[in-house]
């Protein structure tokens, strides 16, 4: 993975890329972290994609946070 003339020693692993755009991560967990966040926007810069969306289905009432970079 090459980011600003640099090459990344490691892959990111987004959960799902949604129309070769959107970064979709899929959770199960108690509550969307500031970690999950900074993780999303590490993918869209990286990645030079616009647009995150972080679901959660760990709670009693789907919760998701978007990003916009």
């Amino acid at each position: 993975m090459d980011y600003k003339g640099h090459i990344l020693k490691h892959k990111f692993l987004a959960d799902f890329v949604v129309f070769g755009n959107i970064i979709l991560e899929v959770k199960g967990v108690s509550g969307i972290t500031d970690e999950f966040i900074a993780r999303a926007i590490n993918y869209l810069k990286v990645s030079g994609n616009k647009l995150a969306l972080i679901v959660n289905f760990g709670e009693q009432k789907l919760n998701y946070k978007r990003i916009v970079y």
